[in-house]
């Protein structure tokens, strides 16, 4: 998952990152107006840190890794490192001193780290979308089906229904359940062709029941979707999907 050589390597340039954020807490500081007796002093103005100056290559791939560090730390939304302690073992591991872990140990401490934070996250994508599919039953319109396929009809078709192993056109509008679009035919401009059987479970069954021309919102249930896993970074793992599918065609 994630390996601790990669950790190690950005960690090199720490030291520069540590650096930088003194001076963003220097620089996000105010410095009041000194104490006055009769005048009023002017106020000091605000200081802001020069950027570390580069003089070799092996300076600007430290700042280099230091730079990417931080922004991979900040994407996977951890917050709470120990900076100083950080250096300090990067420091000791680069001269060959003991550290607080092996690398074995380090590998699975973060490996279990990460996967305890995902558990976390996903139990709460998944009571949301749980909460949203058990509200969303209920409104007019919408038929579950045995699985727990939920789907509204938007326009009914009068074309024969696909099997399983044919192959299909058809168009597409996805989102998460709070609205947010991460992928979409429709804005693309460009219907998308796959066979029946090659795609999510719950399209699989969905357009099974579909006759040619229909257009369906499908609401579908994380197991039926992508499941205990991510489908890159716009869709959590447990996640249910909303689409607005329209089937276009069965391809010969």
């Amino acid at each position: 998952m994630y390996k601790l050589e990669k950790t190690i390597l950005a960690a090199l340039a720490f030291g520069v990152l540590a650096t930088a954020e003194g001076n963003a807490q220097t620089i996000k500081k105010t410095t009041k107006p000194a104490a006055t007796v009769k005048k009023s002093a002017a106020t000091p103005a605000k200081t802001t840190a020069a950027p570390a100056t580069l003089k070799t290559t092996a300076d600007s791939l430290s700042a280099a890794i230091g730079v990417s560090f931080a922004n991979s730390i900040s994407s996977q939304g951890i917050k709470d490192l120990n900076a100083d302690l950080l250096t300090q073992t990067v420091k000791a591991a680069l001269k060959g001193e003991k550290t607080a872990f092996t690398s074995d140990e380090a590998n699975m401490f973060i490996q279990g780290y990460f996967t305890k934070m995902m558990e976390e996250k996903g139990a709460v994508v998944r009571k949301e979308g749980e909460k949203f599919l058990e509200e969303n039953k209920k409104k007019e319109g919408v038929v579950t089906t045995e699985s727990g396929l939920q789907y509204q009809i938007i326009k009914t078709g009068e074309g024969p229904k696909p099997a399983a192993t044919d192959k299909v056109k058809t168009h597409y509008h996805g989102t998460l359940t709070n609205g947010t679009v991460f992928d979409s035919s429709v804005d693309r401009g460009e219907p998308v062709e796959f066979p029946v059987n090659g795609v999510i479970k719950g399209w699989t069954e969905a357009l099974q029941l579909m006759p040619v021309g229909s257009k369906w919102k499908l609401f579908i249930p994380y197991q039926l979707a992508y499941g205990e896993r991510a489908a890159g970074p716009q869709i959590p793992a447990y996640s249910a999907l909303v689409f607005e599918v329209e089937l276009l065609e069965i391809v010969k």
